[in-house]
């Protein structure tokens, strides 16, 4: 069977593998958690040991908070565990590891999965992506402005910083009191778990100890967001032709990874099952994707293609695919197509 033919029936399809199951889910928590908060302590009694052997642990620690933040994930689309409750308090618990509000997170989360592919709703939990006539149309401050956002360094590194510490911490006019009860309250327990940690073990040994990990983990998990929607070959329409079903399953990718780094990364990589149906528990994304040949045709994606996918910069419309900014450059003059800025 084709994505085509499946297009009708899919709901039927995936509806069994929608069904989280408590031991299951609990599991998932537990090999995240527990892993995560052992290493911690392993790098705080090395430290004083050998700097050096603490540092060989940064990369497992990293791979462990990436898990945590995958199974917070999942709380927010209440897939995690079996009912709203559990997964509501299980998530809020699981961001403090991830410094997220799990009220906010959600809605915001929400509003990606609604509008991914969407070229006329951009900018719903997506990196910032012009066209290729919208670059042109901005001054040189603007232009230069989008160079440097894009820019590798600047995304991989202060892009973790921005998106785990300061970006949560905002609450931003016009916001729901009870989303910013939950940003409020998530920022009081921070505070009071932060400040007795530094109490207990001295300022610098805490960020030591967990600043190298948690950066290298947004760093990771940055690349994994990227990734999963700037490809070689994604889908993007404007909201006229926009459809759901393409946008996730042609507009999502499916990141092939080595067994181990799909246990870190909690199966996020089979991103066009997520986005056909959230309520998939990440334990049973591959069941869902090998159960039939619904996805045969879905855009594969290796590791070294989404390394190569960071040289994507614009979509193209004339073209219809990304392009990198060397071939916006050289490309004919781009139709006007300002109606998404």
């Amino acid at each position: 069977m084709t994505l085509a033919s499946n297009r009708a029936s899919w709901r039927q399809d995936l509806a069994p593998y929608a069904e989280p199951r408590l031991k299951r889910g609990l599991l998932d928590i537990a090999t995240s958690v527990v892993p995560y908060l052992a290493l911690c302590v392993a790098m705080y009694l090395l430290l004083p040991v050998s700097p050096l052997l603490m540092l060989l642990l940064v990369l497992p620690t990293a791979g462990f908070l990436v898990r945590v933040y995958v199974m917070f994930h999942d709380c927010a689309h209440s897939s995690l565990l079996p009912g709203r409750r559990a997964n509501n308090w299980a998530g809020r618990v699981l961001g403090l590891f991830v410094l997220s509000a799990l009220q906010q997170w959600r809605e915001e989360h929400a509003g990606h999965h609604a509008t991914s592919g969407d070229l006329d709703r951009r900018g719903e939990g997506d990196v910032e992506t012009l066209t290729v006539a919208e670059y042109h149309a901005r001054p040189w401050q603007g232009r230069l402005a989008y160079r440097l956002f894009r820019h590798p360094l600047v995304m991989f590194g202060f892009g973790p910083v921005f998106a785990m510490i300061i970006e949560p911490r905002l609450v931003h006019r016009g916001t729901r009191p009870r989303i910013r009860n939950s940003i409020l309250g998530v920022d009081a327990a921070l505070v009071a778990v932060v400040a007795g940690l530094c109490l207990l073990i001295g300022w610098e040994d805490f960020l030591i100890v967990w600043a190298p990990s948690a950066l290298v983990a947004g760093a990771v998990g940055i690349w994994l967001f990227y990734v999963q929607h700037q490809f070689a070959g994604v889908y993007w329409e404007r909201h006229g032709e926009w459809s759901f079903f393409d946008a996730s399953v042609r507009g999502s990718s499916y990141l092939r990874l080595p067994k181990i780094l799909q246990f870190f990364t909690g199966n996020i990589g089979l991103h066009h099952v997520h986005h056909l149906n959230t309520r998939i528990p990440n334990y049973n994304l591959q069941r869902a994707h090998d159960a039939s040949g619904m996805f045969d045709g879905v855009p594969a994606v290796s590791i070294r293609d989404g390394l190569r996918a960071v040289n994507l910069k614009l979509w193209d419309e004339d073209a219809g695919h990304l392009v990198s900014f060397a071939q916006a450059k050289h490309s004919r003059i781009p139709r006007t197509s300002l109606s998404a800025t």
